[in-house]
C-alpha cells in the first residue's frame, strides 16, 4: 500500500482484527457488543469476558484442591487428575 509506513495499522486490519475479537466471544456477549457499534465496546465486552474466564478458572482450581484434598493421595483417581494437570 502506498504511503504506508512500517508498523503503522490501517482502517481495514483495525477492522478486521475487531471482528475476529468479536467472533470469539460468546454468543450473548456477541449480541451485547454487536448492538454497540464502537471498537471501545467491544474491547470493554472483551475484558469483562477475560476477566469471567479468570474468576471461573479460579474458582474451578480451588474446587478441585478442595476435590483433591478429601482424596486419598495415593488413589488412582488423584494420579489421573494430577496427570491431566500436567498435561496441561
Amino acid at each position: 500500500m502506498s504511503g504506508h509506513r512500517a508498523g503503522r495499522i490501517t482502517d481495514d486490519e483495525i477492522n478486521e482484527l475487531i471482528s475476529k475479537l468479536q467472533s470469539l466471544l460468546p454468543e450473548s456477549s456477541r449480541r451485547r457488543a454487536a448492538s454497540r457499534s464502537s471498537a471501545s465496546k467491544l474491547l470493554q465486552e472483551t475484558c469483562r469476558y477475560i476477566r469471567s474466564l479468570h474468576r471461573e478458572a479460579d474458582d474451578l482450581s480451588n474446587r478441585l484442591k478442595e476435590l483433591m484434598a478429601t482424596m486419598d493421595g495415593d488413589s488412582p483417581q488423584v494420579d489421573i487428575i494430577r496427570s491431566l494437570l500436567r498435561s496441561l
